[in-house]
């Protein structure tokens, strides 16, 4: 094929994208490509500036969603030194775990404070904001 086909092919509507994000759902999620940007800044810097490691899920969670959030949490390479915060947009529900030796660092009443941090600014409707907020607390905490 010729540069002016490949050109040509890539234009046409639907068929760049299919062809450079095989996996849509990927794109129909939540955030904006900014919000993910500032979401893995937030997590490269709670890391990097505490030696524990954060994840976040954002999705659905069974029905008993401290269960599942903890199922999340233990599938992690290092749980006990892994921080988890779990959100159900949808069921309104906010759960962050913390393995054995994060919890010497991030007790329950910090966890607590975070979680109503996040939850205010989820009301508000700023799900990518409340969770950037709630990692920078947890982070700060962690340091001190």
């Amino acid at each position: 094929m010729d540069q002016a086909a490949v050109g040509e092919q890539a234009d046409r509507p639907g068929r760049a994208s299919e062809q450079r994000w095989p996996d849509r759902q990927a794109l129909e999620g939540p955030f904006s490509t900014r919000q993910l940007l500032r979401l893995d800044e937030a997590l490269r810097t709670a890391d990097d500036s505490t030696g524990l490691t954060f994840s976040v899920y954002v999705g659905e969670l069974t029905e008993s969603p401290r269960e599942h959030a903890e199922e999340l949490h233990r599938r992690l390479s290092e749980p006990a030194e892994s921080v988890l915060v779990a959100v159900s947009p949808n069921e309104r529900v906010l759960e962050i775990v913390t393995g054995a030796r994060a919890r010497h660092r991030l007790p329950d009443r910090d966890c607590k404070l975070a979680a109503m941090s996040m939850a205010a600014a989820f009301g508000g409707g700023d799900l990518a904001g409340g969770i950037v907020a709630g990692l920078a607390q947890l982070a700060q905490r962690a340091r001190t």
